[in-house]
């Protein structure tokens, strides 16, 4: 296996170390990590569509449809009956959900800052810039 192989494993065994760690810390909070990142981006950028939703959370859109109907049933979120643009209905946070985030938000950091607590500053922000440069090379046709 050459170098590059190797750093491509390494990306992936990290990927889900990440995400197992992350699913610990949901779970007592009755949130998956896929409806973490959902209930994330929603908060983050309102008015999101759906494809750009699917994106965020690393699922097809049949999936987010999915999550998004659980967490509807579960009261953390509201879509509007009327599609709009698109056929996409809007979706917007509840209370609940803003508060549960903000708990869950605290477990995710807490799992992060796990993961780089033995990295300087530096190290991490060179970090950031090479993974966001290796992301962005697999972006580009």
């Amino acid at each position: 296996m050459t170098a590059n192989e190797e750093l491509g494993v390494l990306i992936k065994e990290t990927q889900a170390v990440l995400h197992q760690r992350m699913d610990e810390v949901l779970r007592p909070l009755g949130l998956t990590v896929p409806q973490y990142a959902c209930l994330q981006a929603l908060h983050d950028t309102p008015g999101i569509t759906g494809s750009e939703l699917a994106r965020r959370v690393f699922v097809s859109r049949q999936s987010t449809n999915i999550v998004l109907q659980g967490l509807e049933k579960r009261g953390l979120i509201t879509r509007s009956d009327d599609a709009g643009p698109r056929r996409e209905r809007a979706t917007e946070l509840t209370d609940t959900a803003v508060t549960l985030l903000d708990q869950a938000r605290t477990g995710v950091a807490s799992v992060a800052n796990q993961m780089t607590r033995t990295l300087t500053r530096a190290d991490a922000a060179r970090l950031h810039a090479l993974l966001t440069t290796c992301r962005d090379a697999l972006l580009t046709p």
